[in-house]
């Protein structure tokens, strides 16, 4: 099944539940039971293909005793989970199909792929992963009955589309889950912004911090979200490792559900739930390729305490409380291994604001001569906020460190709907002008650092980059004529006027 197509009937199956809920809400059940099923269908195919050369199918070898410790042991080793035949999505199905109540069977069977993994090296990267599957929601109906309806039609619906696991196909269904993931992001307004960055920045950030590169040992995202930003660097370049923190636990839960989805193995990832600013979670690792859009100008308790940790203490001020932009650029900055590059969304305000802002700005650029280049992105481009935009990117190993590039790339866009959006070529624009450190006329420009520091290190992308357009001199003489032919019309309209106005015996309004 081609991905468009498999999007087109999923996207219809979330249809059902769309008059019950809001889209951050039923998004939910629709990504948690795709999740189900997937599970259900890797975990059957893997256990059948084992089982060739015993001539049994999963659910024959289920039966015996002597198979059932193996298959759970092989479950877990291989795929980090596992599911019992009873409680498989087939066996599920089975039941609504003859309008059974199943409710209790699935809420069991949610909860049974969870704990299958406790006290094992998998238990943080499934357990808990249904907590926001909640079936008993009066959301889903009045009665029980209702409840059981809704669920079963949606199960019915998803059973009649072939995932084709069987033809390693989950790139495909992988796709599919993102571009979900994508229309309620564009559908939940701006509690969108908790979960996704629109893909098409995820494609710049994602091409930067690939730059030259084939393989990326180790790709870290601190306020990952779903897990898109980190997937699209996957598409870029071979990544051996993923890191991720999310503050959000539903959303952390949707993180990892779209690693597993697009196919990474539970070794080769770590998503962990917290506050990366208060509690983080890798402090002991240094990542290749860090991405990042935060929440723009988000609260934080810049405790004095945080002076005295190595993030921040060499720059002797933290970021204000009312804003914490800064406190995560030097979150990454710490977590930026040598040959890494590093690139973060942010709100335009941090290119010029001043205060304990201006000093940790002047610190990166003038003792740390981090910062590669500033790119200025269009305005409403994100979900939930129209504000202007920018990324950041960061090197510690700076190939060019007499300059900064700025490229202003906030003309060049599409409209969707009420939504602005980068086409191919205004990705492809700032990529390549952003690889050749390219001056093109009103939209980048080679900055030296000296230029900067005349300019008391404030970064606005129009002191550096002239967008100005000159427009054509006035013809003052052209402009006397239209007047003059404009009076003459006018003239002829009020005695038009004027006469209807005697033929009706009333006052002309002409003065």
């Amino acid at each position: 099944m081609a991905s468009q197509e498999l999007e087109t009937k999923l996207w219809a199956i979330a249809d059902e539940l769309r008059g019950n809920m809001d889209a951050n809400e039923f998004k939910n059940y629709i990504l948690g039971f795709i999740f189900y099923r997937y599970l259900s269908e890797k975990l059957e195919l893997h256990m059948n293909n084992e089982l060739t050369e015993d001539g049994l199918t999963f659910k024959e070898a289920w039966e015996k005793d002597d198979y059932k410790q193996n298959l759970k042991e092989e479950g877990i080793d291989s795929l980090g989970y596992f599911i019992e035949p009873q409680h498989l999505f087939s066996c599920i199905i089975r039941k609504a199909k003859v309008g059974e109540f199943i409710l209790d069977d699935l809420n069991k069977a949610l909860n049974y792929i969870s704990n299958s993994c406790i006290g094992t090296e998998s238990q943080d990267d499934f357990s808990n992963l249904f907590e926001d599957v909640d079936l008993h929601s009066s959301k889903l109906g009045r009665t029980n009955d209702d409840k059981n309806k809704l669920i079963s039609k949606i199960l019915l619906h998803l059973n009649d589309i072939d995932f084709e696991l069987q033809n390693n196909e989950s790139d495909i269904l992988g796709d599919a889950y993102e571009y979900l993931i994508s229309q309620f992001a564009s559908s939940a307004g701006k509690k969108a912004g908790e979960f996704y960055t629109p893909q098409e920045v995820s494609k710049v950030l994602a091409k930067i911090v690939t730059l030259g590169k084939k393989r990326i040992k180790s790709v870290y995202d601190p306020t990952c979200g779903s897990g898109s930003l980190l997937l699209r660097v996957s598409k870029e370049a071979d990544v051996a490792n993923f890191y991720g923190q999310e503050l959000n636990q539903t959303t952390y839960n949707l993180a990892r559900m779209n690693m597993i989805l697009h196919g990474v193995k539970y070794q080769d990832f770590d998503i962990k739930q917290g506050d990366s600013l208060e509690h983080p979670m890798h402090i002991d690792k240094k990542f290749e390729a860090i991405v990042a859009n935060p929440p723009f100008s988000a609260k934080w308790s810049a405790d004095k305490s945080f002076l005295d940790d190595e993030r921040f203490s060499a720059y002797g001020k933290l970021a204000p409380k009312s804003k914490a932009d800064y406190a995560f650029v030097q979150h990454m900055i710490y977590h930026l291994d040598e040959n890494g590059t590093m690139g973060i969304v942010l709100p335009h305000g941090v290119l010029f604001r001043g205060a304990a802002e201006s000093k940790i700005r002047r610190y990166l650029i003038e003792e740390k001569n981090y910062l590669d280049a500033v790119i200025g992105l269009p305005t409403n481009i994100f979900y939930g906020t129209s504000i202007p935009t920018c990324i950041l990117i960061f090197k510690k190993c700076r190939t060019e460190d007499e300059d900064i590039l700025f490229i202003d790339a906030s003309q060049e866009f599409e409209k969707v709907k009420n939504q602005n959006r980068l086409r191919k070529q205004d990705i492809d624009k700032i990529v390549n002008t952003y690889a050749k450190r390219e001056e093109i006329d009103k939209y980048s420009h080679r900055v030296s650092l000296d230029e900067i520091a005349e300019n008391d290190y404030n970064l606005n992308i129009p002191r550096y980059v002239d967008t100005f357009e000159e427009e054509e001199p006035v013809d003052l003489d052209e402009v006397v004529k239209e007047l003059k032919e404009i009076n003459e019309e006018m003239k002829k309209v009020d005695e038009e006027i004027d006469k209807y106005c005697k033929e009706l015996g009333i006052k002309s309004p002409i003065f």
